[in-house]
């Protein structure tokens, strides 16, 4: 335990390190760092999670995709496990914003179970975000559009985390949602770009 404590701890320092300066974009301007650690969180104390591998994911989940990190300095300092997962929850931001949307929802289905896990605690975590405050700029037709869009991610996620699931139902039907049906062909495809939200869509959220 005490290993696992240390590689946590690490982890987080890493990110913390990453992340600096970064901020959220609700009103507050939150630390971003506090949405990595509330994934984090989310997995352990919600899901139960002890799997290392995965905290240490949640933890760096945002660092290549939204800092200078590169996934083989992921692998260095964490090993090609901790890698994997990173790679699988990050989005290529070279492409669009709606194609990495749609990106998130064909592949959601077939991403490893690791990766299932730190992609629904990090929707939970957003969505949470979004019903405490409004970001800045955001319209309330913004905030359902992006509710309707990750009720479409999590579909193809189910049967990964019991708890996690009914959070996230119950977030979605107070909305008036329930999650849809993937995007046809949803699965075909596995690859490494299902990762931290739209980061642009939220703007930093």
């Amino acid at each position: 335990m005490g290993s696992e404590a240390a590689a946590l701890l690490e982890a987080a320092d890493f990110a913390a390190g990453k992340h600096k300066g970064q901020r959220r974009k609700d009103p507050e301007g939150t630390p971003f760092i506090n949405h990595p650690i509330g994934v984090a969180r989310i997995l352990a104390h919600e899901a139960g999670v002890t799997d290392i591998v995965v905290l240490q994911a949640a933890l760096l989940h945002d660092t290549v995709e939204d800092t200078d990190t590169t996934f083989s300095e992921i692998e260095e300092r964490f090993g090609a496990e901790v890698r994997r997962v990173v790679e699988e929850v990050t989005d290529d931001k070279a492409l669009p914003k709606m194609e990495r949307k749609r990106l998130q929802i064909e592949r959601a289905p077939g991403s490893s179970p690791r990766a299932k896990l730190v992609k629904l605690a990090d929707k939970l975590h957003n969505l949470r975000d979004l019903n405490r405050c409004t970001p800045e700029g955001w319209s309330p037709e913004r905030v359902q559009e992006y509710f309707r869009w990750a009720a479409r991610v999590v579909a193809g996620l189910r049967g990964t985390s019991p708890p996690l699931e009914a959070a996230l139902q119950r977030l979605f039907e107070e909305r008036g949602l329930a999650p849809g049906p993937p995007e046809p062909g949803a699965g075909a495809r596995t690859g490494t770009g299902g990762g931290r939200d739209a980061r642009a869509e939220r703007g930093g959220q």
